[in-house]
């Protein structure tokens, strides 16, 4: 019974920021590892993602723009999200894992209009 909850998003202007935030639970092995997003009418697309060893993996269109986080049990990601566009207005999904099967949050929409 995992569990994936996102939180943090919301209507921003352009230019401005976001932090959105992600817990996973139902497991002693379940935990957090990213963030993907889909457009209207678009497949959904990687973000960004940390490992164990803590290293990150970022789509180009986010690089330098958006920060990816996550505590130290491993259940929760956070995205700091900074000069966004209209572009990046998306379904943001947080993504968790247990034994390698994928299991996603229900989403929360972002979107940057003035």
């Amino acid at each position: 019974q995992v569990q994936v909850a996102e939180s943090g998003g919301g209507l921003v202007q352009p230019g401005g920021s976001l932090t959105l935030s992600c817990v996973a639970s139902g497991s002693m092995f379940t935990y957090a590892r990213g963030w993907y997003r889909q457009a209207p009418g678009k497949q959904r697309e990687l973000v960004a993602t940390v490992s164990n060893d803590g290293s990150t993996n970022y789509a180009d269109s986010v690089k330098g723009r958006f920060s990816i986080s996550r505590d130290n049990a491993k259940t929760a990601v956070y995205l700091q999200m900074n000069s966004l566009t209209p572009e990046d207005t998306a379904v943001y999904y947080c993504n968790a894992r247990l034994y390698g099967i994928n299991f996603w949050g229900q989403g929360t929409q972002v979107t940057v209009s003035s």
